[in-house]
């Protein structure tokens, strides 16, 4: 166990490339998963958290409950979507980057979605009314609400990046774990152990975790900010 430490330390410090390639296909795709999910997201989570219409309850319901969805089950819906016989085969996405990012993208929405809807129901609605006596136009107060949720919806990225990093069943179903184009820090992890090959998995586990912390750092920072913000307020 020290040793493959030592060995994960060294490939990690030592620059391996094929190390540093897991690393960087990894943080590629859920950036850009992340971003292509929040728009629709925060908009989402903004129209049901401030308006009401038929079946808002039920589609509140829907996006809390969509963060239990399993990753691994997402990645069997996209594979049966993006296979050569599937509605979206002709993309041929299925085993690439593309693919993945699309899973990411399908995993950070839930996340994403049900962070600003919070945030969102935990303004004041009198800020919207307020705007809305002023004339300010819809975009005019979608904005300042969201504004005011800001420190809600950095959460909601940051918490929508840790579990898009951190998955392994779709970017395994989807991305296939092919060496250099989808392999991933995760889909990586699970294949050095089975194989018994322990250092790569170890210094790959380092690095999430060291993704984790600075998460949570942010995370707590921007709770800090959240509180100071309200006591000036």
């Amino acid at each position: 166990m020290l040793d493959a430490t030592l060995r994960a330390f060294t490939l990690l410090f030592t620059g391996d490339p094929d190390l540093w390639r897991i690393i960087w296909v990894s943080l590629k795709t859920s950036v850009f998963g992340l971003l292509l999910a929040t728009p629709p997201a925060v908009l989402l989570g903004y129209l049901i958290g401030l308006h009401r219409f038929p079946g808002r309850r039920i589609a509140i319901w829907l996006a809390q409950a969509a963060l239990s969805l399993p990753t691994v089950l997402i990645g069997l819906l996209l594979y049966l979507l993006l296979s050569r016989h599937g509605p979206m085969g002709s993309l041929q996405w299925l085993f690439s980057q593309p693919g993945i990012v699309a899973g990411q993208f399908v995993v950070a929405l839930p996340v994403l979605l049900a962070f600003t809807l919070a945030a969102v129901q935990a303004i004041d609605p009198r800020y919207a009314e307020t705007a809305i006596s002023l004339g300010a136009s819809r975009l005019q107060v979608m904005l300042r609400v969201l504004h005011e949720a800001r420190f809600g919806v950095m959460a909601a990225v940051l918490s929508g990046f840790g579990r898009v990093i951190s998955e392994v069943g779709c970017a395994l179903m989807v991305g296939g774990n092919i060496e250099g184009e989808t392999r991933t820090i995760t889909t990586a992890i699970a294949l050095e152990t089975s194989k018994g090959e322990f250092a790569q998995g170890i210094a790959l586990g380092i690095v999430l975790v060291s993704i984790a912390l600075l998460m949570n750092g942010a995370l707590m920072l921007l709770q800090g900010d959240a509180h100071a913000a309200k006591d000036r307020a």
